[in-house]
């Protein structure tokens, strides 16, 4: 999916960098400025060549309170207009935002149709294969199901429209790396999903998603629905009549797969080297531990000294990584948003372009 993209400004070392199509995410959050910080970072744009989808004007309102100096929107109608250079953000400039009445920090229909927007086209420019790799800033679901798309987030956006039945999402920080059975449903609903056919399914996704990232013969974990995985029944079935079946037919396709282990382990044995991914059954049984990893706040200074970390989906014919916090609207606009996340997430980006050339 490698396009090479003649520009007059462009040498030949630059050309055979990814594009990297970065969504800007709700006009009204941290997305803006956090998109302005990462592309702030000179290194980026020495692994990739970063495109921000977008309204330029919300970015150039977002970079007052940034303190980047040196740094220019560079207002773009069409890729080929893209510089590619640090020193200017280039911004393919959708225009969906009216800057003089969006309220920052606050859910709107403007802003969310403003982001589902963002978001297709990305969507459409990779499967166009006219950029390599799309990195999503967060959307607000309230916003865009007030704009009228009922979504429960990125993964349901991006599977529809590139028509994709089966997917998972994968959280990732340091070697932590954990994919889901099930993510936007209900308690309730989460536990009736552990079947057989989809925890095989995830298992064969964890797989190739490792092999992807450059790791042979990759170690899966399976975690356990129930405490104690069950206690061979004790606590619960599921364990004995889906996840166990599931397990011992990956192993019969040759599969490096163990479990199920019980969840109150398995992310600490993932930490420590015994598995290169989890399967998790449920989304808070895999965002929990990679949150406690990846997010750090400094109780002293009552600050976020870190918030790190991948969401990568899973099982799509396009490369989608993505940040792995929300839009931070109690943050928004002070210049005080950090943005590890995405740089986090475009590093992924690039790693997987580059594998899948």
């Amino acid at each position: 999916m490698f396009i090479i993209e003649t520009h007059h400004e462009l040498g030949g070392d630059t050309m055979n960098k990814p594009i990297l199509a970065i969504t800007m995410g709700d006009p009204a959050s941290v997305g803006p400025e956090i998109s302005i910080k990462a592309l702030a970072v000179q290194r980026i744009y020495d692994s990739c060549r970063p495109l921000i989808i977008g309204d330029a004007a919300v970015m150039e309102e977002a970079m007052k309170i940034t303190n980047t100096k040196n740094l220019k929107i560079n207002r773009i109608s069409k890729i080929s207009e893209a510089r590619y250079s640090y020193g200017f953000i280039d911004v393919l400039d959708l225009g969906f935002v009216d800057v003089g009445a969006l309220v920052k920090g606050k859910v709107s229909a403007m802003a969310g149709e403003a982001a589902f927007r963002y978001i297709i086209k990305a969507i459409e420019l990779a499967l166009a294969n006219q950029v390599d790799a799309t990195v999503t800033n967060a959307l607000n679901k309230e916003a865009i199901n007030l704009a009228g798309h009922h979504f429960s987030g990125h993964t349901e956006i991006y599977a529809q429209y590139t028509k994709t039945q089966k997917y998972t999402m994968m959280l990732a920080h340091e070697n932590l790396r954990v994919v889901h059975v099930s993510t936007h449903v209900s308690l309730r609903e989460a536990c009736e999903r552990v079947k057989k056919e989809r925890v095989l399914e995830v298992i064969h996704i964890a797989n190739q998603a490792c092999i992807d990232l450059g790791i042979e013969n990759p170690k899966i974990g399976v975690a356990g629905l129930n405490p104690h995985s069950g206690e061979n029944g004790l606590f619960g079935m599921e364990e004995i009549d889906e996840i166990i079946p599931a397990i011992e037919a990956a192993k019969k396709e040759g599969i490096l797969v163990s479990g199920p282990v019980p969840p109150d382990t398995i992310f600490s044995k993932a930490r420590g080297g015994w598995y290169d991914i989890v399967v998790a059954m449920y989304h808070d049984q895999g965002h929990i531990p990679l949150k406690v990893v990846g997010f750090v706040f400094n109780r002293i200074k009552k600050e976020w000294e870190a918030v790190a970390g991948v969401n990568v989906t899973l099982g799509l014919p396009i490369i989608r990584t993505s940040v792995d916090h929300g839009t931070a609207f109690d943050l928004a606009y002070q210049g005080v948003a950090n943005g590890l996340s995405l740089i986090n997430a475009i590093d992924y980006a690039v790693k997987l372009a580059k594998n899948k050339q």
